[in-house]
């Protein structure tokens, strides 16, 4: 996507607009004004997300599904309007193929067990990707253990893309042994975009099942489930302007049928007895005991808040910043830009000569920037480029250009410190 601030204009993008609703913006770190480029790692939550929340407690707080009293109705009521609200969102068919969890790691580690109880047996393949966060590395890693299936991995480019074929011989990743394809759409790293989409389709071929970890898609690209043809879709509500401890596991029905539960306990049954125990349908077969129900409104309204507006000018504006603060980032001397792909959401990681990313993170805050250092959960990446981590920079539509020259600024400052 090429963009300009005249196009982000055109499209009626009001940034301030945005921005006043984020109570948070008006705070002061270290008597600087906060400039908070690490939604990558969370997003922050716009006030009418966190009222939701809040106003659940004080209104309505009851159990959900469980009584017949008038604020368990109510809050049934609220948490299954968030499960609709998505569901349309993500265009998924039926709003029962939305199953609410705690989040990425959790939906992740719901599909791992599943289908790994359903499907996995010794030698066959699990085909991941060099850019993955460990959430959807470990849970394959057990899974495979558990079944004695073998864990594959689609190498990543100089550039942060990945190969789409073996280095050595050329032949596919692919192989009749192949029975889940588990890929990042948007790797928290890089920023890239995967093209999930045309590697869904080539495992669907062969029979595959398919899991996308959209934890860091959601909040940036418009998601259609049945477009991409995927068969689970997992995300967290954190990172999309919604609160901490909710996440959603989309799954295509006839495969969630066939899943087994991967947690017991109330709610998920049907019918218990000492000898027997049959399972509830969908979703509830999945979300064993109490949710987190207030998370869970404040999650439908985040999305109900996105909504409300234009998401190609959201994108439009988050590659606005992208584009710019890559071209004043490289303007400083012994800067490297891990992750080049031509497709990427607004994201940067990059190293400095001579400089630790973990001071340079440090000085920043000193200056009331908000960045992430570290290997940020994908240490095999890091090892891919020759570095211990990063120094993370990652944008939201409440990001301005003028934060991002404060950013560069600091930066710069703080390399003639470090050196």
């Amino acid at each position: 996507m090429n963009t300009t601030a005249d196009t982000v204009e055109k499209k009626g993008y009001d940034v301030e607009e945005i921005r006043a609703q984020f109570p948070i913006l008006k705070e002061r770190v270290h008597g600087k004004p906060l400039v908070y480029f690490d939604n990558a790692a969370t997003s922050q939550k716009p006030r009418r997300v966190i009222k939701a929340e809040s106003t659940y407690y004080a209104t309505i707080n009851a159990n959900v599904h469980r009584g017949v009293h008038t604020l368990s109705t109510k809050a049934t009521e609220a948490q299954e309007a968030a499960r609709e609200t998505i569901r349309t969102h993500i265009n998924a068919k039926h709003a029962h193929e939305v199953i609410f969890t705690s989040g990425t790691t959790a939906s992740l580690n719901l599909a791992a067990f599943s289908l790994g109880q359903l499907l996995l047996k010794k030698g066959d393949e699990v085909l991941i990707s060099g850019m993955e966060h460990h959430s959807n590395i470990v849970p394959w890693q057990l899974a495979c253990e558990r079944h004695g299936a073998v864990l594959k991995v689609i190498p990543v480019t100089d550039e942060g893309e990945l190969e789409p074929r073996r280095r050595d011989d050329a032949t596919e990743y692919f192989t009749e042994r192949t029975k889940v394809l588990a890929l990042t759409h948007v790797s928290n790293t890089l920023g890239t975009i995967n093209p999930v989409k045309e590697l869904i389709a080539e495992a669907k071929k062969r029979g595959g099942v398919t899991v996308v970890d959209g934890a860091q898609a959601i909040a940036h690209l418009d998601i259609d489930v049945q477009d991409l043809g995927c068969d689970l879709y997992a995300f967290s509500g954190h990172k999309a302007y919604g609160p901490t401890g909710t996440g959603v596991l989309y799954g295509r029905e006839e495969l969630l049928n066939e899943m087994p539960p991967w947690q017991g306990g109330g709610e998920m049954i049907d019918t218990v007895t000492f000898e027997k125990t049959t399972y509830a349908k969908l979703p509830f077969k999945f979300e064993a005991g109490t949710p987190h129900i207030a998370g869970i409104i404040g999650l439908g309204e985040a999305f109900r808040w996105m909504e409300d507006y234009d998401k190609q000018a959201m994108a439009a504006h988050e590659h606005l910043l992208l584009e710019h603060a890559t071209k004043e980032l490289l303007t400083i001397d012994g800067m490297r830009i891990i992750g080049t792909a031509k497709e990427k959401v607004g994201v940067i990681s990059f190293v400095i000569e001579g400089v630790h990313h973990y001071d340079l993170g440090t000085l920043l805050d000193q200056q009331g920037i908000a960045v992430r250092t570290g290997h940020h959960c994908t240490q095999p990446l890091m090892e891919r480029f020759g570095v211990s981590g990063t120094t993370r920079t990652s944008f939201a539509c409440f990001n301005t250009v003028e934060e991002v020259n404060s950013m560069v600024a600091a930066t710069r400052k703080a390399v003639k410190m470090l050196r």
